[in-house]
C-alpha cells in the first residue's frame, strides 16, 4: 500500500505523527471504451466552450456558478485556505459509539505510526480500546474538511470519515403515514422466517458474481486469441517525503494537557461567580442588579461547494 497523506493526530498537547492509507479498494475489472470498428481507444478531451481549444489539465482552474455569476478560483486562491494547509488530525471530543449513525459512515483509512517511536500511537490506541467512546476528529484531505471517527481495528488505528449532517437526506414518505394493522400471527411467522435465515456474518463467504463472470469471459476471449495488442497506460508516483516529529516528553505533554483543561474549567467557574449580580441589604432601600445577557453562538453559514472537477479518461 502507498500512503495517501501524512499528518499528526493532536490530542491535547500530545502529537502522534501518522501516515494515512486507504483501507478499502475497488475490485471491479477496469474497462475502457473503444471504437467498435477498429478497437481504437476512445478518449475524452477537455475543450473550452469559449475558444474551442483543447486545454491541458495544468491550465484548468476551478469555478463556482450561482446561476448568474461565476467565480473563478485558482490554485493560489485555494492555497490561502488555512484548513487545506493543515496537517493535523484534531481530536475534538469523545462520544458514545452508539450515537454515530451508520448512515453517516463514508470512507475508511488505516493509520500507521510515522516516527522514531510508536509509543504515543500505542498509548492512544490503548486509551481508545479501554474507553467506551469514539473519538471525533477534524482534518483536511484533498481540498475538503473532513469529520471522522477515530477508532481501533485490531492493533491499528483507523479513521472513518463521516458525512456532514446536511449531507444525509431526511426519509419522509407519506405512504408510511397510513395505519397498518399487523396481527400477532403475522408477526410470529415473520420472526420464524428471520430465525430460519439466522447465521453469523462471514464476509469471505460472499463474492461479486457479476465480476467473477466478467473475468471468466475476459480470460476465455484471451485464451481464444480474441484480443488486441495494447501498451501499458497506467502508472504511479511515489509519495514525497514529509518529515514528522515525535513528542519529546509524552508524560509532560499529557500532564500539561490535563492541567490546562483543569485551569480552563476553574477559570470558567470563577468568571461565572464574578458575573453574578450583587445585592446590598438595607431596610427600606434595595439595589437592583442588571443580569448580563448570555452570549449566543452564531452558526457560520455553510461553505459553498466548488464546481465538480471534470473527469478525464
Amino acid at each position: 500500500m502507498r500512503s495517501i497523506w501524512k499528518g499528526a493526530i493532536t490530542f491535547g498537547l500530545v502529537n502522534v505523527p501518522v501516515k494515512v492509507y486507504s483501507a478499502t479498494e475497488d475490485h471491479d475489472l477496469p474497462l475502457h471504451q473503444v471504437h467498435d470498428a477498429d478497437g481504437g481507444r476512445i478518449r475524452y478531451q477537455r475543450r473550452c466552450e469559449v475558444c474551442s481549444k483543447v486545454v491541458s489539465y495544468s491550465d484548468i482552474d476551478k469555478a463556482y456558478d450561482d446561476g448568474e455569476r461565476t467565480v473563478v478560483l485558482t490554485d493560489d486562491d485555494l492555497a490561502t485556505l488555512p484548513s487545506e494547509r493543515s496537517k493535523e488530525i484534531d481530536v475534538v471530543e469523545f462520544v458514545p459509539t452508539k450515537q454515530i449513525d451508520p448512515i453517516m459512515l463514508d470512507r475508511s483509512y488505516f493509520l500507521e505510526p510515522d516516527g522514531s517511536s510508536p509509543k504515543a500511537y500505542v498509548l492512544l490506541r490503548r486509551t481508545l480500546e479501554e474507553a467506551d467512546r469514539t473519538a471525533l476528529v477534524l482534518f483536511s484531505l484533498r481540498q475538503k474538511t473532513r469529520l471522522a471517527a477515530l477508532r481501533v481495528r485490531g492493533d491499528v488505528l483507523m479513521l472513518q470519515t463521516l458525512l456532514w449532517d446536511d449531507e444525509v437526506r431526511e426519509a419522509r414518505f407519506p405512504s408510511l403515514d397510513a395505519a397498518v394493522r399487523i396481527s400477532a400471527k403475522e408477526l410470529q411467522m415473520s420472526r420464524s422466517l428471520v430465525e430460519s435465515f439466522a447465521s453469523d456474518f462471514a464476509p469471505e463467504q460472499f463474492s461479486d458474481a457479476y465480476q467473477d463472470e466478467l473475468r471468466t469471459l475476459v480470460e476465455a476471449k484471451l485464451a481464444q486469441g480474441d484480443a488486441l495488442s495494447t501498451e501499458e497506460t497506467f502508472g504511479g508516483t511515489a509519495d514525497e517525503e514529509d518529515p514528522g516529529g515525535e513528542v519529546l516528553s509524552l508524560m509532560d505533554a499529557l500532564t500539561r494537557s490535563i492541567e490546562a483543561n483543569r485551569a480552563k474549567k476553574k477559570n470558567g467557574v470563577a468568571a461565572k461567580k464574578a458575573a453574578a449580580p450583587s445585592t446590598s441589604a438595607g431596610r427600606g432601600s434595595s439595589t437592583s442588579a442588571t443580569k448580563s445577557s448570555a452570549k449566543s453562538s452564531t452558526k457560520a453559514p455553510p461553505k459553498k461547494k466548488a464546481a465538480p472537477r471534470k473527469k478525464s479518461a
